[in-house]
């Protein structure tokens, strides 16, 4: 799987983050949104879950992906506070996305991108997803909707 557009949209989210911390001071979200470090922390949630989907496909067993956790208060201010800062979450999303990207390219064979993972994917408190999908899915869905989602969430932060 050629890994070009997932690396792309990272790269295009991490430097929308930049932008936003250029800014100054953090802007504040409309009512009911998320801020910028509650944005990246809950990317890097979303990435570290594709990982583990990724890496348990690459091993041979049985992979599931749920974004429950991706969307729970509690584990994104976690997330925020053991990142340090917004630098330290753009970091840690250069980072995930680094590995990610390394593990999606030339490594996974076509019957393991083709593997059905059972999906879980809520947006808002509510199921957009909840059904088996192709892994090579999950992460053409995250390169070309959740990553661009987030990337246009972050700018209207700044106007």
């Amino acid at each position: 799987m050629d890994s070009t557009p997932l690396r792309d949209a990272y790269r295009a989210l991490i430097d929308a983050a930049a932008t936003v911390a250029a800014a100054g001071t953090p802007p504040v979200p409309p009512p009911g949104e998320w801020n910028a470090d509650q944005i990246l922390a809950h990317v890097t949630l979303v990435t570290a879950t594709t990982l583990a989907a990724v890496s348990t496909v690459a091993s041979g067993a049985n992979a599931t992906y749920d974004n429950r956790s991706t969307h729970d208060t509690w584990t994104i201010e976690r997330v925020i506070a053991l990142a340090g800062d917004n630098a330290g979450l753009r970091n840690r999303l250069r980072l995930q996305a680094d590995a990610l990207c390394a593990l999606t390219g030339p490594m996974l064979t076509e019957p393991e991108l083709d593997t059905p993972v059972p999906t879980l994917l809520l947006s808002h408190a509510t199921a957009v997803l909840d059904r088996p999908v192709p892994l090579r899915a999950l992460l053409t869905g995250l390169a070309e909707a959740e990553l661009p989602g987030h990337t246009k969430q972050l700018l209207a932060l700044v106007g």
